[in-house]
């Protein structure tokens, strides 16, 4: 790979973004575009490329844990990625998102994501008064065969969306739909915290590769 020094100036990333437009750039070049610079032992292009094969492996927004895994990615990096996110979410995400849930397989295209992975991945969906989506997160990812949540970090999120209320998920890689008692236990938790916060748990959605249960439609909430 050619490194970034070595390009002609109207070839680099910020050049042709600044020439054409952020669209012409790879999602590669636009994360050259975002941190500016390599180290003094790693250049900038295979930084980047690292950063979007993680992205690309997770298929979900890296944490900043994640981030700082790679190579030639400090503080500093990893910051300036996980803001650009959240600025997207926040800006792009909520004022151009009306999806509506209204029962529990509007869910499952929001969490198709995770319905694969060998860890337990545990996601909030924020929902404005209309039952809009607001915001998407993993909350945590477990290990192979539990995830500890709090309510604090559950809540915290929606309490920035100024939610209404939230519904969460989460995937069982064991492929089993059947709750476990853990997953009783936090649902109930949120439930209570959820009603002294005034954002209400609508549903927990527990998904694997080959189907999904409604702990609401189940009767567990």
């Amino acid at each position: 790979m050619k490194k970034m020094k070595d390009m002609p100036p109207a070839d680099r990333p910020r050049e042709r973004l600044a020439a054409k437009g952020p669209a012409v750039l790879s999602d590669t070049e636009l994360v050259e575009a975002i941190i500016g610079r390599g180290t003094a032992n790693r250049d900038v292009r295979a930084i980047a490329k690292d950063i979007c094969d993680k992205i690309r492996i997770k298929g979900i927004v890296p944490s900043y844990k994640d981030l700082q895994d790679i190579e030639g990615v400090g503080e500093t990096k990893a910051a300036q990625i996980m803001a650009c996110f959240e600025l997207g979410r926040r800006h792009y995400m909520e004022k151009n998102s009306s999806r509506k849930i209204l029962k529990p397989e509007d869910v499952l295209p929001l969490v198709d994501d995770i319905r694969a992975h060998r860890q337990e991945h545990f996601v909030c969906m924020s929902l404005n008064g209309a039952g809009e989506l607001l915001g998407k997160r993993v909350v945590t990812v477990g290990l192979v065969n539990h995830s500890l949540v709090h309510p604090r970090e559950v809540f915290s999120d929606a309490i920035t969306d100024r939610a209404a209320s939230i519904i969460c998920a989460h995937n069982h890689p064991s492929g089993s739909l059947e709750p476990s008692s853990q997953d009783i236990q936090i649902t109930r938790q949120l439930k209570e915290a959820g009603t002294t916060l005034g954002i209400q748990l609508l549903d927990h959605i527990i998904v694997t590769k080959d189907g999904f249960i409604s702990l609401k439609e189940k009767g567990m909430l």
